[in-house]
């Protein structure tokens, strides 16, 4: 009798080894299975906790309030200048007189730093109001009205006494430092004595 025990091993030891290598795919598959299925609960559940505390970052209703403002301007006598305040920054209305917006107009543009001619800083119709954000370009300080070389003595004019830019009666600047002219906001007319900046 003879016997082949090599033979009957190699063909036992590769059915086993197939079986063996089989088993393993198996469970790596049911693994990254339920690997991916943790994964994405974890995942939704971490985004429902996340989700109030991400929405308590928005703007409460009464900050959303402050963020736009009503001014009357009715009280404003022509070349008068006031300041109000929007978004923790000062705002100049200036109720202009026909002189400050003849002296605007003027104004070539080549001599202006930051060229922008007189009607495109106010609202067609209602060039008598000049609103304008009274930070200076510069580094931020608060101008002076009616002062400085072009429009002082309360002709509308704008100093500031930093580092001495000057602004005219557009808030243009035309003298100093300051790279840009003073920033006109958003605004828009509710009737034709009452504005709402922002």
């Amino acid at each position: 009798m003879d016997h082949k025990p090599h033979v009957h091993s190699a063909h036992c030891s590769h059915s086993h080894s197939h079986a063996a290598s089989a088993a393993p795919e198996d469970g790596s598959t049911r693994r990254d299975f339920m690997l991916l299925t943790a994964s994405a609960v974890a995942a939704v559940g971490a985004a429902s906790l996340a989700w109030p505390f991400i929405d308590s970052m928005n703007p409460a209703a009464d900050v959303l309030a402050l963020s736009s403002i009503e001014v009357d301007l009715s009280p404003i006598q022509p070349g008068q200048t006031i300041k109000v305040k929007w978004r923790g920054v000062p705002v100049f209305i200036r109720h202009r007189t026909p002189e400050d917006i003849a002296e605007a107009k003027a104004v070539p543009m080549a001599d202006l730093k930051d060229p922008e001619a007189d009607d495109k800083r106010v609202k067609l119709g209602k060039e008598q109001w000049l609103v304008m954000i009274g930070v200076c370009t510069h580094l931020g300080c608060i101008p002076l009205s009616g002062a400085g070389d072009f429009g002082g003595a309360d002709k509308g004019g704008w100093f500031c006494p930093c580092h001495g830019s000057q602004y005219d009666t557009a808030g243009r600047i035309r003298k100093g430092p300051a790279p840009k002219n003073l920033v006109v906001p958003q605004y828009s007319f509710l009737s034709d004595n009452r504005i709402k900046i922002g």
